[in-house]
């Protein structure tokens, strides 16, 4: 019996550093049903969409610059998307949750995208545009613009700690908040998410 509790209480230490090692900022807000209702909608939807997990930064803060290149191998960053919000996603086609969330995004692109939003997809992949790009047509992306990383240089600067990871960004180019691990995009609670930020 002692060597039960013993056990448990391992195992629930484990989780609390596995839980705190995993926050991207250590200054973010709490994250819980209030919060998620008043963030991104109604907590019931924001559970089964995977939005609970975003962590909504208590002020913007600015975005470090880095470098990645779309499908014709122009380089790029993030100022090319200024004046627009960017939901911001990275991933690697070996990611099997990225796998799972990209046809959620990419719908999302199709119905919110154009001159205020982009979902910016941005492969971290070291296979490179033709891996990406196999990738994307294999489960067939069609609003998606292929935008890569073969150095995953950006993961520092953004300090990815896994993939998937999503950053919000607004149209002055500043960090609203994050999301690491996998999320549907296309949700109503992910849309009224970003429609916030549009406005």
């Amino acid at each position: 019996m002692i060597a039960w509790i013993a056990s448990t209480f391992a195992l629930i230490g484990l989780a609390a550093v596995y839980f705190t090692s995993s926050r991207p900022d250590n200054a973010v807000t709490r994250i819980g049903a209030e919060t998620a209702e008043r963030t991104v909608g109604p907590a019931a939807d924001s559970s089964k969409s995977g939005l609970l997990a975003f962590v909504r930064k208590p002020q913007p803060t600015a975005m470090p610059e880095f470098r990645f290149t779309d499908a014709d191998g122009k380089e790029m960053t993030l100022a090319d998307f200024k004046g627009k919000t960017v939901l911001l996603n990275l991933w690697a086609t070996w990611c099997g949750p990225c796998r799972e969330e990209m046809p959620g995004l990419d719908r999302l692109q199709a119905e919110l995208g154009g001159d205020n939003f982009e979902v910016v997809a941005l492969s971290l992949d070291r296979g490179g545009i033709e891996a990406s790009q196999r990738f994307l047509d294999q489960i067939k992306v069609k609003s998606l613009a292929t935008y890569v990383d073969a150095t995953g240089k950006a993961s520092k600067p953004l300090r990815v700690i896994g993939m998937p990871t999503t950053l919000l960004i607004d149209a002055d180019g500043f960090e609203v908040g994050r999301l690491i691990g996998p999320a549907e995009w296309d949700s109503t609670a992910a849309k009224k998410l970003i429609e916030a930020t549009l406005r």
